[in-house]
Protein backbone atom coordinates (compact mmCIF):
# COMPACT_ATOMS: atom_id res chain seq x y z
CA UNK A 1 0.00 0.00 0.00
CA UNK A 2 0.70 3.33 -0.42
CA UNK A 3 1.84 5.77 2.01
CA UNK A 4 -0.98 8.09 1.29
CA UNK A 5 -3.17 4.68 2.25
CA UNK A 6 -1.72 4.40 5.67
CA UNK A 7 -2.32 5.95 9.14
CA UNK A 8 0.91 6.49 10.87
CA UNK A 9 0.13 8.62 13.44
CA UNK A 10 -0.66 7.01 17.19
CA UNK A 11 -3.24 10.27 17.63
CA UNK A 12 -4.94 9.47 14.24
CA UNK A 13 -5.61 5.77 15.65
CA UNK A 14 -6.64 6.54 18.89
CA UNK A 15 -9.23 8.57 17.65
CA UNK A 16 -10.40 5.91 15.30
CA UNK A 17 -10.70 3.53 18.43
CA UNK A 18 -12.28 6.15 20.85
CA UNK A 19 -14.62 7.86 18.75
CA UNK A 20 -15.14 5.61 15.61
CA UNK A 21 -17.82 2.37 15.47
CA UNK A 22 -16.48 -0.92 15.21
CA UNK A 23 -17.63 -4.54 14.40
CA UNK A 24 -15.73 -7.99 14.94
CA UNK A 25 -15.93 -11.46 14.37
CA UNK A 26 -13.59 -14.49 15.35
CA UNK A 27 -10.52 -13.20 13.90
CA UNK A 28 -10.89 -9.68 12.87
CA UNK A 29 -11.56 -6.49 14.93
CA UNK A 30 -12.63 -3.53 12.96
CA UNK A 31 -12.69 -0.24 13.99
CA UNK A 32 -13.90 2.81 11.95
CA UNK A 33 -14.43 6.40 12.02
CA UNK A 34 -15.39 8.91 8.84
CA UNK A 35 -12.62 11.08 7.70
CA UNK A 36 -14.25 14.08 4.97
CA UNK A 37 -10.69 15.47 4.68
CA UNK A 38 -9.62 12.63 2.70
CA UNK A 39 -9.80 11.74 -0.75
CA UNK A 40 -9.86 7.92 -0.04
CA UNK A 41 -9.43 5.78 2.51
CA UNK A 42 -6.42 4.94 5.00
CA UNK A 43 -5.89 2.17 7.44
CA UNK A 44 -4.01 0.96 10.54
CA UNK A 45 -3.31 -2.68 12.02
CA UNK A 46 -2.79 -4.21 14.99
CA UNK A 47 -0.97 -7.44 15.51
CA UNK A 48 -0.47 -8.52 18.87
CA UNK A 49 2.96 -10.24 20.03
CA UNK A 50 0.92 -12.95 21.15
CA UNK A 51 0.37 -14.42 17.64
CA UNK A 52 3.82 -15.09 17.37
CA UNK A 53 7.46 -14.71 16.49
CA UNK A 54 8.19 -11.57 14.12
CA UNK A 55 8.27 -13.19 10.69
CA UNK A 56 4.78 -14.90 12.07
CA UNK A 57 3.13 -11.57 12.60
CA UNK A 58 4.75 -9.45 9.21
CA UNK A 59 3.50 -12.08 7.25
CA UNK A 60 -0.12 -11.77 8.62
CA UNK A 61 0.84 -7.91 8.25
CA UNK A 62 1.60 -8.65 4.51
CA UNK A 63 -1.49 -10.66 3.95
CA UNK A 64 -3.80 -8.19 5.33
CA UNK A 65 -1.99 -5.36 2.91
CA UNK A 66 -2.61 -7.59 -0.01
CA UNK A 67 -6.13 -8.17 0.73
CA UNK A 68 -7.06 -4.59 1.44
CA UNK A 69 -5.17 -3.62 -1.58
CA UNK A 70 -7.30 -5.97 -3.38
CA UNK A 71 -10.80 -4.24 -1.81
CA UNK A 72 -12.59 -1.60 -3.30
CA UNK A 73 -13.64 0.38 -0.58
CA UNK A 74 -16.11 3.22 -1.48
CA UNK A 75 -16.03 5.30 1.19
CA UNK A 76 -13.06 7.85 2.74
CA UNK A 77 -12.75 6.71 6.42
CA UNK A 78 -10.05 5.93 8.41
CA UNK A 79 -9.92 1.68 9.78
CA UNK A 80 -8.12 -0.24 12.11
CA UNK A 81 -7.75 -4.04 12.04
CA UNK A 82 -7.09 -5.83 14.89
CA UNK A 83 -6.59 -9.98 14.35
CA UNK A 84 -7.03 -11.43 17.12
CA UNK A 85 -6.08 -14.88 18.67
CA UNK A 86 -5.97 -17.70 15.89
CA UNK A 87 -5.72 -15.54 12.88
CA UNK A 88 -2.41 -17.11 12.44
CA UNK A 89 -3.71 -20.21 11.64
CA UNK A 90 -5.40 -19.34 9.16
CA UNK A 91 -4.48 -19.68 5.11
CA UNK A 92 -5.04 -16.58 3.30
CA UNK A 93 -8.51 -17.75 1.57
CA UNK A 94 -9.94 -17.78 5.27
CA UNK A 95 -8.32 -14.66 6.59
CA UNK A 96 -9.35 -13.41 3.40
CA UNK A 97 -13.04 -14.02 4.17
CA UNK A 98 -12.88 -12.86 7.68
CA UNK A 99 -11.60 -9.57 6.61
CA UNK A 100 -14.05 -9.36 3.40
CA UNK A 101 -16.70 -9.93 6.49
CA UNK A 102 -15.94 -7.55 8.58
CA UNK A 103 -15.67 -5.17 5.91
CA UNK A 104 -19.04 -6.02 4.54
CA UNK A 105 -20.62 -5.64 8.07
CA UNK A 106 -19.17 -1.88 8.23
CA UNK A 107 -20.67 -1.08 5.22
CA UNK A 108 -16.98 -0.20 3.75
CA UNK A 109 -17.38 -2.61 0.66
Amino acid sequence: MKKPYRIKRTTEIESVLKTGASTRNRHVRLFWKSNADNKHFRFAMGVSKKLGNAVTRNKLKRRVRMIVAGQTIRRPDDFFIVLSQGAQHLTFDELKDALESALKKSKLI
